[in-house]
């Protein structure tokens, strides 16, 4: 939940829903960029695809790599790599592409590669240190400590605001 909801019937629904899914279930659907390892919640994720060609936008923020037709849907399509900061993808690397459900709206990822689903431990995460920059806090929620490492999990407010700004400014019809 990023913003504010309605008090009506259907917001308050969707509140009690969320919070009873975030507290009963922990399991992440897991992305490496990079050298890192992304998690994301596993009820946002609704699908994994192979990358496809996407439709640039103007005067979309940098991080948004354009737009691609998902069955009929169009869907923006954020670069993780690009978002993070990191650099290009290996020469022939295929990427991938997550399909997340955010605020009843479809947004994906361009990520190098899908890994595993898991279930870490509650007492296993910790908030993001104070010494992390205001780039990561704004990008990252926390992380969890895996046997083998660290699990950063994806904030993904940051992505509906960028989903958001995208709607908002670069997808803007003329009157």
């Amino acid at each position: 939940m990023c913003a504010p909801r309605s008090s009506s019937a259907k917001g308050g629904a969707a509140l009690l829903e969320e919070t009873v899914i975030s507290a009963t279930v922990q399991q992440y659907c897991t992305f490496r960029v990079d050298h890192l390892l992304i998690g994301v919640e596993v009820w946002r994720v609704q699908e994994v695809i192979r990358d496809q060609p996407t439709t640039l936008v103007p005067l979309a923020p940098a991080e948004v790599r354009g737009l691609i037709n998902l069955r009929g849907q169009i869907v923006t399509t954020i670069d993780v790599r690009h978002w993070m900061r990191l650099g290009p993808r290996e020469e022939g690397g295929q990427a991938m592409i997550a399909v997340l459900r955010l605020d009843g709206e479809a947004v994906s990822l361009l990520v190098d590669e899908a890994g595993e689903v898991v279930s870490p431990s509650r007492d296993a995460f910790e908030p993001l240190p104070p010494t992390a920059s205001e780039r990561v806090r704004r990008l990252f929620s926390g992380t969890f400590k895996l046997p083998d490492r660290l699990l950063l999990v994806l904030d993904t407010c940051a992505i509906s605001s960028i989903n958001a700004h995208q709607r908002d400014a670069g997808l803007r019809r003329p009157a």
